[in-house]
């Protein structure tokens, strides 16, 4: 088949699709579509095209605009340019609608769940509020972001979804090419920023400034590896942690499971829920957040940690459990985890997720064994991006 890279079509742009682009169709084929909005008429560059029945495209030129297109507020949320962002040329609450549409095609086609969706503004706007940055140096030196699908690098002058002067040393400076620079601003404002460099095959990691950070949520303040796992946007854990609290309903003198725990921001809740007479097991791979998560909570002997896959420690878990708080990687938790659930054969189970179909194939299989989503909360917690934080309750 001759491949139609580097061709211009012009199309009628159809329905959102997952992953920050809309679906159009030419010629029988799949067009997947970045910086275009459903209903729109465009002209459409393809960028990516490997055979088969779809390729991916840039619209290059936008023939008869959405009413809810906007300017983005970064000239760089352009085709050919920043990858970071996905829909920075939508209005903020048509963004959050076109999450909500994707949410719930998710739901519906991987989980035959049915189910209107809402996603809730966090507090804070859909600007600087990007609290961790990963940016890489281009061969001159200069930090930056990669292009969509790309290993080009798109040097920076500023973000514009970064917490304010969270950059702003880190793109003065020129560095290795190739480094990349992770860059976090904490609750109390402080930046931290390792270097990470690849020498002769081998990953070395350089902390240049900081590197313990301190944030605020569920009431507690906590300090953890600047670099390790936490919640992206400042209103995020709070937010979370509040509807956990409110649906994990775990009974006093009872026992809770908190998995991919991280450095325990849940079973902090779960903690309160059980009282000193109860348990919460939090089970995290990392053995950094494991320690993190032990001083943080040193004043609830109630909580235990494991480190170790989550399948693995939940075989030799005391069961049966009350209540089971997830909140797995992006891919999801998977078959395996969710048998080793269900096995606990917990009342009720709270699921918080950053992937729409990964969340959706859990809960079929959830469903298999016969729990059931009776809640599901949503939440704009990365504006201009494609992505979303789910809540789910299982009961």
């Amino acid at each position: 088949m001759t491949t139609w890279q580097g061709r211009v079509l012009e199309v009628e742009v159809g329905a959102v699709a997952h992953g920050g682009h809309c679906v159009a169709r030419a010629d029988g084929r799949v067009v997947f579509v970045r910086h275009a909005l459903p209903g729109e008429h465009v002209r459409v560059e393809v960028t990516e095209d490997n055979g088969g029945s779809f390729c991916r495209g840039d619209a290059v030129e936008v023939l008869k605009p959405s009413p809810e297109r906007v300017t983005p507020p970064c000239p760089l949320a352009a085709p050919g340019a920043c990858g970071g962002c996905d829909w920075q040329h939508a209005s903020p609450s048509y963004q959050r609608e076109l999450k909500a549409a994707v949410v719930a095609e998710q739901l519906s086609r991987l989980a035959g769940i049915e189910r209107e969706v809402v996603v809730e503004e966090l507090d804070g706007g859909v600007l600087d509020w990007r609290s961790r940055v990963r940016l890489v140096a281009g061969r001159d030196g200069r930090a930056g972001l990669r292009a969509h699908h790309s290993h080009r690098v798109v040097a920076l002058e500023d973000c514009p979804i970064a917490v304010p002067g969270e950059l702003t040393d880190v793109l003065a400076r020129r560095w290795r090419p190739g480094s990349e620079l992770e860059v976090t601003s904490d609750g109390d404002g402080r930046t931290h920023v390792r270097e990470l460099s690849t020498v002769r095959g081998k990953v070395r990691a350089r902390q240049l400034s900081g590197g313990v950070a301190v944030q605020h949520a569920a009431g507690r303040d906590w300090r953890l590896d600047a670099h390790g796992f936490w919640q992206v946007h400042p209103a995020a854990a709070s937010t979370l942690a509040a509807v956990v609290a409110e649906w994990a309903e775990a009974p006093s003198g009872g026992s809770a499971w908190d998995l991919y725990a991280g450095v325990g921001l849940f079973a902090s809740v779960l903690a309160s829920q059980v009282g000193e007479s109860g348990r919460v097991l939090a089970i995290e791979s990392g053995r950094r957040a494991v320690s993190d998560g032990e001083r943080n909570l040193e004043d609830l002997p109630q909580v235990s940690w494991q480190a170790g896959r989550v399948e693995d420690v939940l075989s030799a878990a005391e069961k049966p459990v009350d209540v089971v708080v997830l909140d797995p990687p992006r891919k999801g938790a998977g078959k395996p985890v969710v048998e080793s659930i269900v096995a606990g054969q917990p009342d009720r189970i709270v699921y918080v997720a950053c992937d729409p179909a990964a969340l959706a194939r859990d809960l079929a299989t959830f469903a298999s064994h016969g729990y059931a989503l009776t809640a599901l909360r949503a939440f704009d917690a990365f504006p201009m991006t494609h992505h979303v934080e789910c809540v789910a309750l299982l009961s």
